[in-house]
């Protein structure tokens, strides 16, 4: 039995700052599979802390029972640095302050950082193969810089992630139900998870763009695979985003639930024993990533939606007016927003007042749409 809390200190970049980063290991430290949680990567995002709380307590128990066959390694608030984000009473928590980059984009391109010290090793055996990956990325690591406060940062997360079957990376949207995205590779376990989890909608793509922290760690075998088609190169199990819906759905009782379906999940994983919990359900089956449609403010306006969250709509549907707040048609005029797919409405934006190219809602299809491009994500 294992549970451990540990804490590492963040050294700042200017006198008299220091932040703490905690995080929890449990279960057997010999288990052949390895999970990774974190939330909060985005500090403003905080239903996921709610989840991994419930969730701590669960494998808590489910150590000291004996349960565990798989080793948990949890960041409930992954992001302290971003959680210290406050500015005029309002917590942001989405950017690095000092580079402007979103704490969810440009993580590392770990086949390129050590597929030159790789080829001549890999061969037929998976298992070795796996190690032989793991431990190139071990020693990148040991050399990986850590002068800024956000180096070290990504230091001590990716130095306990890189060596996961399964990553789950927490977050939330604006307002919004629960959904999944992950890769096109991994669409089994996904809907598994979905089942689980009662994801209104998963969302796949080998490549969102921008690096996002689920994406890095599946790629690197991805693209191993395709540069040495002859070696045993697999897939990791498991790595995705799960948006836990919205903003303001940060309560107990809930995110409890939420936590007892994720554990469920990884009961039918075979990773932890005793009484099954969860209550998985038949979801829509998983989409593209492509056939979601995000649709942005033409104009500055106000928003009057006159659709809700899950309504299915059709191709050419009005899902809101945006009340005009200057020129000829100030306080007066009304432009229709029109939906450009069918589907369901996964989530809207809670700030009515929106602004030239804001998001203002997500349509989830089946439709393939051309206009969505090579940069998938948000922002």
């Amino acid at each position: 039995m294992s549970f451990e809390k540990i804490s590492k200190t963040l050294v700042g970049d200017s006198p008299g700052k220091t932040t703490e980063l905690t995080y929890f290991r449990i279960g057997p430290a010999n288990a052949e599979k390895k999970v990774y949680l974190h939330a909060a990567l985005h500090a403003d995002e905080q239903p996921g802390i709610m989840v991994l709380h419930h969730m701590l307590e669960l494998l808590k128990a489910a150590d000291q029972a004996g349960e565990l066959s798989a080793q948990f390694v949890l960041f409930p608030m992954v992001n302290p640095l971003g959680m210290g984000d406050i500015e005029f009473g309002q917590h942001q928590g989405r950017y690095d302050r000092d580079t402007g980059i979103n704490h969810n984009r440009q993580w590392p391109d770990l086949f390129s950082a050590v597929d030159q010290s790789l080829g001549e090793w890999l061969g037929s055996d998976e298992k070795e193969n796996i190690r032989l990956v793991r431990e190139a990325v071990s020693n990148w690591l040991q050399d990986y810089p850590q002068v800024k406060a956000r180096d070290q940062w990504r230091h001590a997360v990716m130095s306990e992630a890189y060596d996961a079957d399964y990553v789950f990376d927490l977050h939330c949207d604006d307002e919004s139900l629960l959904y999944i995205y992950s890769l096109p590779q991994q669409r089994e376990t996904m809907r598994v998870l979905a089942n689980y989890t009662g994801a209104a909608a998963t969302m796949l793509a080998e490549d969102g763009g921008g690096n996002s922290f689920d994406e890095v760690w599946p790629a690197i075998w991805l693209k191993l695979a395709k540069e040495y088609p002859d070696k045993a190169i697999p897939m990791m199990r498991a790595s995705c985003t799960l948006e836990y819906r919205g903003q303001i759905d940060t309560f107990d009782a809930l995110n409890s639930k939420d936590a007892e379906n994720l554990y469920g999940y990884f009961q039918a994983e075979g990773l932890i024993g005793g009484e099954a919990k969860g209550s998985p359900i038949e979801v829509p089956v998983a989409t593209d990533l492509k056939a979601m449609e995000i649709i942005r403010a033409e104009h500055a306006g106000l928003l009057a939606y006159c659709v809700e969250l899950g309504e299915e709509v059709a191709k050419g549907q009005k899902i809101a007016d945006l009340i005009h707040l200057d020129g000829e048609q100030a306080f007066l005029g009304r432009t229709p927003v029109i939906a450009g797919t069918s589907g369901i409405i996964l989530s809207r934006n809670t700030n009515k007042y929106v602004w030239r190219g804001a998001g203002i809602t997500k349509i989830v299809g089946s439709d393939i749409l051309e206009s969505r491009g090579e940069f998938l994500l948000e922002d």
